[in-house]
Formats: C-alpha cells, sequence, structure tokens
C-alpha cells in the first residue's frame, strides 16, 4: 500500500508459516520487529518457524511508533485459509518471489520474496494441504484445490504416525498407503481431486496426471512419441472348458529324477505343476527349481555344492550388518530406516499363521534377518514395504534360513520394478491390465471409465504383492508356485486379475456401482475368493485369447505369443508392450477414439 506516501521499495523482513487448525490450514505472514530483523539478517534462518523470508540486501525500516514494533508488525501482517487461496505465481528476479491470489479477487497481497532460497521448500509444505496443477495458459501459474478437511484428517487417522502431512507421507511412502488400506486411500484421493466445488467430471488423463502428482509412481505419461494400434471389439469365439487335476504327490515328483538327481521330463513336469500345484512335501525342493535357485539340469552333487557356496556368501552379507556399532548406524540414516520399517513390518506379517504367531517367534527372527540381508545383497533398492508380504510364505515353505533368502533372491529378481522408487513396473501392468480388460470385455471396461475406473487402480495391491492379501495363505502357496511354471503364456497373474473380474462384473454393473463403490467391493473381496475357479477362468481366458484370429499386436507382446517359450518363472517381470506403428482396425460402430501411451508405444482404443 503506498496511501501515506511509502516508498514503493519498501522491503519488509519477516516470516512466512502454515498454521495447520482444527477448521482448517491458514498462511501467515508476519513482520520480524526490532532485534528479531536484525536476527534475520545474521542466521538467515528462524528456528521458531517452518519457513523465512530474509532479505539479503539492506532495506529501509519504517520507524516504530510504540518502541517495540508491536504496531508495525500488526500493521503489515496477513493472513488467510489456504482454502481461500486460488492461484500461486512464481517469477524470477535473480531469486524466486511468490505472488498469491485468492479466491475473492479484491484483495491484493504483496509479493513474497525469498532472497536466501527456499522457494521451492515452501511449495512442497503447502502440497502437504492443497493440490498444485500447472494453469494451462501459464507455466508460471500455479491453480490450488483444497481438499476436504474431514477427509483428510480421517485419511490420516489410517496411517501409523501423525507426524508428517497426508501428501508427505503418500509420497515418502506409496507403498503402505496402498497396502493398508487401498480403497480407503483411493476414495480421499478421488474426492481431493474432485473437490467440493467441481460437479462436472475430470476427464480421465487429468485424473491420471493429479494422481501421478499425489502418487508419483502411479504417473501414466501422456506425451509419448506417436504411434497406434487400434483395437475395437473382435470375436474372441467360445472360451474352452479346461480340466485341473490333484496337486502332484512325493513319489511322481521322485519319478521325474534320474540316478544323479537331475529332473526329466522338465517340460511335462511344469504341465503337471500347472495343472494342479504341489503337495505341501515337494514344496521345499521344487520351489528352488521354479524359482531358478535351482538349475533344472543340475546334479544331486552340484546342487550340494552350490548350497555350501551360497551359504558361506549369506552369512557374509549377513555379517555385514551384525557387525554395524550403534554409532556406525547413527550415520548411516539410510541403513537406520531400513532397519526400522523391517522391524515394523515383521512384527505385523502374517502373525496369525503358527509358523509367525506369538511373542519372541523364531520365525520373526528369521523373517527380519532374511530382510536386513537382502539390504546388504541390494543397498540401491534396500527394503520396501510390501517385501516381507512376499518372503513369508518361501520362509513358511523352506524352514531354513539360507534357501529361504536366495529363493527371496530370486522372487524379487521377478518383481524388483514393482518396489523401485519409480515403480516403473507398477505402471507397466495396470496398463497391460486395462488393455486386456478392453479386449476381453469392453462393455465392461467402458462402464468402469465411465465411473472414473478405466485405470484399473483398485488392483494395485493384487499386482504388488501377487495376491498376497487377497487368498488364504495356502492358497497363496498354490498360486504362486502356478504361477513359477510359467505356464501357459507370459503375464499370466495379469489374466488371474481378468478372471476375477470377470466373476465380479456382473454385480458391479447390475448394482451400478460407482467409483467408491467399485474400490470398497474389490477391497472387501479378500479372503473370500476361490483359486480354483480363479484358475480355471484365467487357463480358460488365456486359451480363447490364444486362438483368436487376427490378435493385435499389444495383446500377443503382453502374453508372450510372439516370442518363444519363455524360461521358468521370467513372465513375471512386466515387460512394456514393443512399439508399433502399425493400425489395426476391426469393425466396431463406434467412434470415441482415446489414446493410453505405454512406454515408448501409444494405444489408442475405440471404445
Amino acid at each position: 500500500s503506498d496511501d501515506d506516501g511509502l516508498e514503493q521499495d519498501l522491503l519488509l523482513s519477516g516470516s512466512l508459516r502454515i498454521v495447520d487448525k482444527d477448521s482448517s490450514s491458514v498462511m501467515e505472514w508476519a513482520q520480524c520487529p526490532g532485534e528479531r530483523s536484525h536476527q534475520l539478517l545474521e542466521t538467515q534462518q528462524s528456528y521458531e518457524t517452518e519457513w523465512d523470508m530474509v532479505n539479503a540486501v539492506s532495506f529501509k525500516r519504517k520507524p516504530c511508533t510504540n518502541g517495540e514494533g508491536g504496531h508495525e508488525r500488526s500493521r503489515w501482517a496477513f493472513s488467510f485459509s489456504i482454502s481461500d487461496l486460488r492461484s500461486i505465481t512464481i517469477k524470477e528476479e535473480g531469486w524466486s518471489y511468490l505472488v498469491f491470489k485468492l479466491k475473492e479477487s479484491s484483495t491484493s497481497l504483496p509479493a513474497l520474496h525469498f532472497h536466501q532460497g527456499g522457494s521451492t521448500e515452501f511449495l512442497d509444505s503447502l502440497r502437504r494441504y492443497s493440490l498444485l496443477s500447472e494453469a494451462p495458459d501459464d507455466d508460471t501459474c500455479f491453480l490450488v484445490s483444497t481438499p476436504n478437511r474431514a477427509l483428510s484428517q480421517s485419511f490420516e487417522n489410517l496411517l501409523d504416525d501423525n507426524n508428517f502431512g497426508l501428501v508427505h507421507k503418500l509420497k515418502k511412502d506409496p507403498y503402505v498407503t496402498t497396502l493398508g488400506s487401498f480403497s480407503k486411500v483411493t476414495n480421499y484421493i478421488f474426492d481431493a481431486i474432485r473437490g467440493s466445488e467441481e460437479q462436472h467430471q475430470r476427464p480421465p488423463e487429468e485424473v491420471a496426471d493429479l494422481l501421478g502428482e499425489i502418487i508419483p509412481g502411479l504417473e501414466i505419461n501422456q506425451q509419448e512419441e506417436p504411434g497406434f494400434e487400434v483395437i475395437t471389439r473382435i470375436d474372441l469365439g467360445t472360451r474352452p472348458e479346461v480340466q485341473r487335476r490333484g496337486p502332484l504327490s512325493a513319489e511322481d515328483w521322485a519319478k521325474h529324477l534320474d540316478p544323479e538327481g537331475r529332473m526329466l521330463n522338465i517340460a511335462h513336469l511344469k504341465q503337471v505343476i500347472f495343472k494342479g500345484g504341489l503337495c505341501h512335501a515337494v514344496r521345499k525342493e521344487a520351489w528352488k527349481f521354479l524359482l531358478g535357485y535351482f538349475p533344472w539340469d543340475s546334479t544331486l552333487e552340484e546342487r550340494k555344492a552350490l548350497q555350501r557356496a551360497k551359504t558361506d556368501e549369506y552369512f557374509r552379507m549377513k555379517l555385514q550388518w551384525k557387525s554395524v556399532s550403534e554409532e556406525q548406524e547413527r550415520r548411516n540414516s539410510r541403513l537406520r530406516d531400513y532397519r526400522s520399517l523391517i522391524e515394523k513390518d515383521v512384527n505385523r506379517t502374517d502373525r496369525t499363521n503358527r509358523f509367525y504367531e506369538g511373542i519372541d517367534n523364531p520365525g520373526l527372527v528369521l523373517l527380519h534377518d532374511i530382510l536386513m540381508t537382502y539390504c546388504m545383497y541390494d543397498f540401491d533398492l534396500g527394503y520396501v514395504q510390501g517385501m516381507s508380504d512376499l518372503l513369508s510364505p518361501i520362509l513358511y515353505v523352506m524352514e531354513n534360513e539360507v534357501d529361504a533368502f536366495w529363493c527371496f533372491v530370486s522372487f524379487m529378481d521377478q518383481m524388483h520394478q514393482n518396489f523401485e522408487e519409480q515403480m516403473q513396473g507398477m505402471k507397466t501392468q495396470l496398463i497391460q491390465l486395462s488393455t486386456l480388460l478392453r479386449l476381453l470385455d469392453l462393455a465392461f471396461w467402458n462402464y468402469l471409465e465411465s465411473q472414473d475406473s478405466g485405470y484399473l487402480y483398485f488392483c494395485f495391491r493384487w499386482l504388488l504383492i501377487r495376491f498376497k492379501r487377497e487368498l488364504s495363505f495356502q492358497d497363496v502357496l498354490r498360486l504362486w508356485e502356478v504361477m513359477w511354471t510359467g505356464l501357459p503364456c507370459q503375464n499370466f497373474h495379469l489374466l488371474v486379475c481378468c478372471a476375477i473380474l470377470d466373476s465380479e462384473k456382473h454385480k458391479i454393473m447390475e448394482e451400478n456401482y460407482g467409483f467408491n463403490e467399485i474400490l470398497k467391493h474389490i477391497n472387501e473381496l479378500s479372503m473370500k475368493l476361490d483359486i480354483e475357479e480363479i484358475l480355471h477362468k484365467a487357463e480358460a481366458i488365456c486359451l480363447q485369447i490364444k486362438s483368436c484370429k487376427d490378435l493385435p499386436h499389444s495383446i500377443s507382446d503382453i502374453l508372450g505369443f510372439t516370442t518363444d517359450a519363455a524360461e521358468p518363472g521370467s513372465q513375471e517381470s512386466p515387460r512394456p508392450a514393443r512399439p508399433t506403428h502399425q493400425q489395426e482396425a476391426f469393425s466396431n460402430g463406434h467412434g470415441h477414439l482415446r489414446e493410453t501411451s505405454h512406454n515408448s508405444c501409444k494405444v489408442a482404443f475405440i471404445s
């Protein structure tokens, strides 16, 4: 304000903070009077506030009228609710400054200059309380939308500790939010994106962008190089009947061993395992082959030598973390974080299973030690929440620390991309699953799309830890060993997802479920699924697709029909569909064209 004839270049040193109040979050700026101003200039920061704005240049100070600066402080201070904030414009003049615009356009606020930096960090802090999206016509301007406060608080109550803000938690650990209560998490995210003031439906691409802003691993890139494959409904023919059998017995397993211990007729053996799984007595030995720990053509003596070498290697790595002193660990934040996360997860992994129940259970100690040793084996990845779910069944079957570790290593080689920071494996699989569902049942996919569910985020937990939380413990053992055979196609686990959705589609559509109801329904399927029925249907779907003439290239690539038979378990690593510039059109009579990018390939679907 220049009402008093004050000079326009008057610079006031002060502090900016976000105050989290019961009903709303408020942004406050206050001038720092007297000695406080000089302290700020000297130290360039304040320990009393979250963010400081400090001028590195000299500034003119208006004399205080009350001797204590109180008049000046109250005169220049301002505050507003973040929910009243419309936009933030970022400018550069050798340093950054921010211009806030409120929804009440008649109210103007002064520019806030960050002479010592910190504007980026401040915006990161603001993202804990609001969603910032780039204005379509101005890349220096962010539009601000705020989620419902009650939803925010109820969401934060789902998490273990309340020391951090909502979005900070999602960015820091997207896995725990999805694993803990995925339907509630997604409900909150969707409501936050939709906003209380918006009645219209955002386009799916915008929803994907905003979800990606909150959970980076779920971002779907819409800007890849061009190249199209048009897929419409095609005649898949009748779904064939398939037969399954009982588990492979110990006697049948022994028949596949020659006198030196080599496995015989491996292709037939895998087919038998795929059709019926294994009896539990065989699992401890068979899983080592299925996971690639033991080579299929190795002799008994060769396997014993391998185990001796792997035992030495394991305990060398285990000694690395066991020998770290407390003083060393205090200076190794990553190892300290890994240990803390592992201890927390181990204490809540399969505690109803007799192998892990009770206090001071030796199974829990082994679970902890194997996961800590894996951090030494792959320190770049370390430990990510969800990995304990993948180890637990393996340790249960192996009952041996070393064997369980190396089988877990083999499994993680397949699942690694699921847990990487960019979560490329998860993005790829969600796109692949959506592609398959469009082919199998376009009407159902169109319904999901109409309910903002076309990206199938409700399947996230299924894919991340391979149905570990959806099935009973024994059914998980059966499903995993069937998938590890590599039959009957690549990425068979995606067809398992399709089989489950196929069984649930009628209820979802007949009940006219919306976004929230779909998530709730899928979440409540946990422990209610029939594994044999699912495997029946998934195999039948595979044969149905394989027999289809003129199968789209993207489908062939996802299921591996265009490549030679893969090695055991290789189908577990999601591979992006290869780029294609060919257009394949099939008559359908619908004209809505929609694009979904897939790594370097952009796939367009007519629905």
